[in-house]
C-alpha cells in the first residue's frame, strides 16, 4: 500500500512558525515519523509540500494514478480551493484531512471546510501527532474498504 502525504502552504516553516499555535516540530520531523509509522503499518509513505495551489492539486492528481490513499494538510487552503477540493472528488481516493490546529477554536474564517464533505474524516487540533492518527486511520479505512469489495 502506497499513501501520499500533502503539506500546504506554510508548512514548511513549521517549528518556527507560531510554534504556540502549530508546535516547534519540524515538518522534516514529521515526514520522518509518517515514514517510519508506514514501515509499522505495512505500508510506503510519500510526502510533498508545496505553497501553490496549482502544484497541489497536480499531486492530488498524479496521486490518483499511483497511491491507495492521502493525507491532506491543506493549511490555508482549506478555506478557499474549490480548485484542491474537486481534485480530491475526482481522482476518487480516500482523503482524510488534517489540521495542527483545532480550527473550530480559531478565527470565524477557519472554521469552514471546503475539503471536509469531500474526505474520509477531518482530525484537528491533536498538533503533529494528528499526522500519525490520521495515517493509521486511513490505512485502516483502506484495508477494510478493500475486505468489503474483495481486493
Amino acid at each position: 500500500m502506497k499513501i501520499q502525504v500533502i503539506h500546504g502552504p506554510n508548512l514548511n516553516l513549521l517549528g518556527q512558525r507560531e510554534p504556540e499555535i502549530y508546535g516547534r516540530m519540524t515538518l522534516e520531523e514529521i515526514d520522518n515519523r509518517l515514514s517510519r509509522l508506514g514501515k509499522e503499518l505495512g505500508c510506503e509513505v510519500f510526502s510533498s509540500q508545496s505553497n501553490h495551489e496549482g502544484e497541489i492539486v497536480d499531486l492530488i492528481q498524479k496521486a490518483g494514478q499511483q497511491v491507495q490513499g492521502i493525507l491532506l494538510n491543506p493549511a490555508a487552503y482549506t478555506h478557499t480551493s474549490v480548485a484542491i477540493r474537486d481534485a480530491i472528488a475526482a481522482v476518487g481516493l480516500p482523503t482524510v484531512e488534517i489540521h495542527l490546529s483545532n480550527i473550530h477554536k480559531r478565527e470565524s474564517f477557519r472554521h469552514h471546510s471546503f475539503i471536509s464533505p469531500v474526505a474520509i474524516g477531518v482530525i484537528v487540533g491533536f498538533g503533529a501527532y494528528g499526522y500519525e492518527i490520521g495515517l493509521r486511520a486511513l490505512v485502516h479505512y483502506i484495508r477494510e474498504e478493500g475486505k468489503k469489495i474483495g481486493k
